[in-house]
């Protein structure tokens, strides 16, 4: 517990925002050297649009699980004077612990309780971009990933420890309305009244919502005109969708880029379109069942699952029909709030049963014939 505790706060006092790509950086040389007692190999350092990640290959066998998390977070540098790394009754708080630097910990730790001999085709990732939808690290992900028996994701838990066993697919949009200026007292009738023409389509937009289906299309940031006294020339709001299946992906995003202008003169462009595929409950139901059996034998049990609304790199290892572990990373809550925290009673137990499901997941997976030199990554590789 004192050298989990040690290495989580050593590594949420190196703050990581997501978009500072120096402190990113600075991140992953601090999460290498946290993991090189446990995992007693140098990564790989990846980087790509200048996004630093980092990879695992252990042993010289065949990719057979892959192990997936992010130490990039949503806190900017300077986070830690109002909200410092503390362990106070029971509970640990900082900055990114919950989501999800405590997960990494757990990972290194794990992996480093099997032992180097049983680790033949394990391979870690851990991306620096995941909180921005992990735009450089995509390819990475999927490339790891192609052949596994198993992606375990070290994203935080659901609400009382569950396991993440469901997560919607996300699609991002921005959409842009354009009219024409006018006086709006002198002669707004000469114009074309972008905030109009922007109001019509957030409404088609959020009409295209599916509560039955569990489809969610939302408008968020929105913006129109320049003065007070000006009919809006222009306008533009940005649109999160989330939906469990990737039928209904396609039926939004055929929708959306179907739409048309409702004023005489006015026009609409969409940009966007699917970031992540769904997870479905079906790409983590073997093993949901198989984890379950080993909490009960560790007597750490019973394990809960959860579909949550949020996505993670874990839907790109489903999309790609590798079946998926979600959540098993720490036990907490408040992620990407001033209340963020880790409890700490639940990190060893948490990390016990990610090493007996590493290992077990290596005893079931038989070792295919080696494959060819792994595919190179766009940027650089040391």
């Amino acid at each position: 517990m004192p050298a989990l505790i040690d290495d989580i706060g050593h590594l949420v006092r190196t703050e990581s925002p997501s978009a500072d790509l120096d402190a990113v950086a600075r991140s992953a040389r601090t999460a290498a050297a946290i993991a090189a007692p446990h995992l007693g190999t140098a990564p790989d350092v990846i980087t790509v649009d200048g996004r630093t990640h980092l990879r695992w290959r252990l042993g010289h066998g065949p990719r057979r699980v892959l192990l997936l998390g992010h130490h990039d977070t949503v806190w900017p540098v300077g986070s830690l004077a109002a909200h410092p790394f503390t362990v106070r009754d029971g509970v640990l708080r900082g900055p990114g612990c919950f989501d999800m630097k405590a997960g990494l910990v757990m990972a290194f730790h794990a992996i480093g309780a099997l032992g180097a001999g049983a680790l033949d085709g394990v391979t870690l990732v851990v991306t620096g971009d995941e909180e921005l939808g992990s735009p450089s690290s995509r390819k990475l992900i999927e490339s790891e990933a192609a052949g596994c028996a198993a992606a375990l994701v070290l994203e935080a838990s659901a609400d009382g420890g569950a396991l993440k066993t469901e997560r919607k697919g996300v699609s991002q949009y921005e959409i842009r309305v354009d009219g024409r200026a006018a006086h709006a007292g002198l002669e707004p009738e000469r114009g074309v009244n972008a905030g109009v023409e922007t109001a019509h389509q957030l409404l088609a937009v959020a009409a295209l919502s599916g509560t039955d289906a569990g489809t969610t299309v939302t408008p968020t940031l929105l913006s129109a005109g320049t003065t007070t006294n000006t009919v809006p020339a222009h306008g533009r709001f940005s649109v999160d969708v989330r939906v469990r299946d990737t039928a209904e992906q396609t039926r939004v995003n055929t929708a959306l880029h179907g739409l048309r202008p409702v004023l005489d003169g006015a026009t609409v462009e969409v940009t966007g379109g699917p970031n992540r595929p769904p997870l479905p409950a079906a790409a983590s139901d073997a093993l949901y069942r198989r984890a379950r059996q080993l909490a009960a034998e560790l007597g750490i049990g019973p394990l809960t699952a959860a579909a949550v609304g949020g996505a993670s790199d874990g839907n790109f290892t489903a999309g790609a029909g590798i079946p998926t572990l979600d959540g098993l990373g720490a036990v907490g809550g408040g992620a990407h709030a001033p209340d963020e925290h880790v409890l700490v009673a639940d990190l060893p137990r948490r990390t016990a049963l990610l090493a007996a499901l590493v290992g077990d997941l290596l005893a079931a997976s038989p070792r295919p014939a080696p494959d060819s030199d792994a595919t190179t990554i766009g940027g650089s590789t040391r």
